[in-house]
């Protein structure tokens, strides 16, 4: 069967970050505007939606205690975010954002929902499985946790080798996370996961009566630099942030098809796509599966050429390609 044609492609910069953030997740709201977590500076970002294409400014909504990681909604206009200590003590938190009503300016006042035992080591990408169940990637404790908001409760939903990081990987600082970003998608019944340090995209069968594994999680493609990632399940591909490698690729969801991993953008290097480390649909109703928002660190983590550039949020537009 011949592969899927590559769209084309086009990167439009809709918001600039100071030199130095790492802007670790996005999460799209219904109006268009985009939340955006920086990781090292323990910020949240608001990022006004950007109908006319201009670029726009973004607004600092809050700066935490902690690091700064995942952010999923798990209701209308209501976030929750990772906190984690993942270089240094490991203390972990989940925190709740109720965006209802909130105008930028309003002062944001979050709450702690969940304290993580001394198990956790580093909380990374988050997604919903369910109504009120969360999977949340631990990278450095090799695990996904899975947690019930009801309690809320957390408790391991999954361990598996391909989840481990590599402490022994002569990458340069700041260490290689195992798991990563994490994706359901109840379309395909499988959990999606990247695993930087051991370099694979994996799925996991989820029972959607329990939202536990219904099995043992598959290889589906060998993928160096994985980082977080969105997934268009109607046309059986991942859209996948390669953070030190600078590029966008697209990556089949299903095993024996790693031949057909793909870069979209950055070989050759892509000077607006530099460091990019998280990837979500956006909102409008065409939106899903045709464009999607990226964000980078420019480069902070691992400047290609030597060079750190500001850190951006990209609108990618994917359009079939014409005929030629």
């Amino acid at each position: 069967m011949a592969m899927t044609p590559l769209p084309d492609v086009t990167v439009t910069p809709v918001a600039q970050f100071p030199k130095g953030h790492f802007l670790e997740n996005l999460a799209v709201r219904a109006d268009g505007s985009v939340l955006v977590t920086a990781v090292l500076q323990k910020e949240l970002w608001y990022v006004p939606a950007n109908p006319a294409g201009e670029p726009v400014e973004p607004v600092l909504v809050h700066t935490f205690d902690h690091l700064v990681t995942g952010i999923a909604e798990v209701e209308p206009e209501v976030f929750v975010l990772c906190l984690t200590e993942g270089y240094t003590t490991h203390e972990s938190h989940l925190v709740r954002l109720d965006l209802t009503g909130w105008q930028p300016g309003d002062r944001l006042i979050p709450q702690t929902i969940l304290t993580f035992d001394d198990r956790v080591r580093a909380l990374n990408g988050s997604c919903l499985l369910g109504p009120g169940v969360l999977a949340v990637a631990d990278c450095f404790a090799g695990l996904i946790w899975r947690v019930d908001l009801a309690g809320p409760t957390a408790r391991v939903w999954l361990a598996h080798d391909t989840m481990g990081d590599d402490p022994d990987s002569e990458v340069a600082p700041p260490p290689q996370p195992g798991v990563n970003g994490v994706r359901y998608s109840r379309r395909t019944g499988y959990l999606y996961y990247t695993s930087t340090a051991q370099q694979v995209f994996m799925r996991v069968p989820v029972d959607p009566a329990t939202l536990d594994p219904a099995g043992p999680p598959e290889f589906v493609a060998a993928l160096s630099d994985g980082d977080d990632f969105c997934v268009d399940d109607e046309a059986g591909f991942a859209y996948v942030t390669r953070h030190r490698a600078n590029t966008l690729d697209r990556v089949p969801l299903v095993p024996r098809h790693g031949s057909e991993v793909r870069h979209l953008i950055g070989d050759p290097l892509d000077p607006v796509l530099v460091g990019p480390s998280s990837a979500a649909w956006g909102r409008a109703p065409a939106d899903r599966g045709r464009v999607l928002y990226v964000t980078t660190d420019g480069g902070t983590t691992a400047p290609p050429d030597g060079v750190v550039r500001h850190a951006a949020l990209l609108r990618v537009e994917l359009t079939e390609k014409k005929a030629t």
